[in-house]
């Protein structure tokens, strides 16, 4: 298997790299593409699900006290909101830095999976 390194810079000026396996064309599941996240971008979004799942349980204990339906609903939106908020983020920064380096790579099997991905999201 050939390797290729890349190597990132974020916002911050932080300097990452990371290098890929290729496989053979058509060997194996899935596109080829290896990941790589952010290390400040991975927490940051770790602990917006942390939050999300604590108003989650928040909103179970309501449930379980009888408290008013409306009021259940309303956090359950809430909950929702800062899922659909996470998966925009998250969108987001496969296509800044995984798809951008598939795309570079010719790895249209990982653009594709991304799609599929996406339509199921929406």
């Amino acid at each position: 298997m050939a390797k290729t390194t890349h190597t990132h810079i974020d916002e911050n000026g932080n300097v990452y790299t990371h290098t890929h396996e290729e496989h053979e064309v058509g060997k194996g599941s899935g596109h080829n593409h290896g990941h790589f996240h952010d290390p400040a971008e991975k927490k940051r979004q770790i602990n917006r699900l942390a939050k999300a799942i604590g108003h989650l349980q928040h909103v179970k204990g309501m449930i379980e006290n009888d408290e008013d339906c409306a009021e259940v609903l309303m956090q359950l939106s809430a909950v929702n909101s800062a899922l659909k908020n996470l998966g925009k983020e998250i969108i987001n920064e496969h296509m800044t830095h995984c798809i951008t380096h598939a795309i570079e790579e010719g790895d249209m099997a990982a653009v594709e999976e991304f799609q599929k991905a996406i339509e199921k999201y929406m």
